[in-house]
């Protein structure tokens, strides 16, 4: 079962401004609007820039106005082997469903034992790539 670390989600309070500084700092792009914001990309990896407004946000519900990272995304080969594997290692639902049909994207929500939000998705992220050529590793390392 192959997973790949794909997306974050960051609360801000003015995703256009973050973005504008993604864009200035890193170099990434824009990869499309998100509901609350705007999704930006090195080419690999999205970032989701969002403000929640007075939303409540899974894993902060007693915790109006969070700002910062919000979760991690793992692209995963299967979201049903997934779950049992989350499930087994001590992890738990928290809420979304798989979704299917052209140009969906989902995520399925989980907490890692220490209470870290984080999802899964079969669909990737707009920006994002779920398979790329990994560095070769350095002669020292092993």
């Amino acid at each position: 079962m192959a997973s790949k670390l794909r997306h974050i989600a960051i609360s801000v309070r003015d995703p256009e401004a973050a973005a504008k500084f993604f864009e200035s700092a890193f170099g990434m792009t824009r990869a499309g609007n998100a509901q609350r914001g705007v999704y930006m990309t090195d080419g690999i990896f999205n970032v989701a820039l969002l403000n929640f407004g007075e939303e409540k946000i899974a894993g902060f519900e007693n915790q109006p106005g969070v700002q910062g990272l919000i979760h991690f995304g793992m692209w995963v080969d299967s979201v049903e082997e997934s779950d049992k594997a989350i499930k087994a290692a001590g992890g738990k639902y928290v809420t979304g469903r798989k979704e299917t049909g052209p140009n969906v994207y989902y995520e399925v929500k989980y907490a890692t034992p220490e209470g870290f939000i984080f999802d899964v998705t079969e669909s990737g992220w707009k920006g994002a790539v779920k398979d790329v050529t990994p560095a070769p590793k350095a002669k020292d390392a092993a």
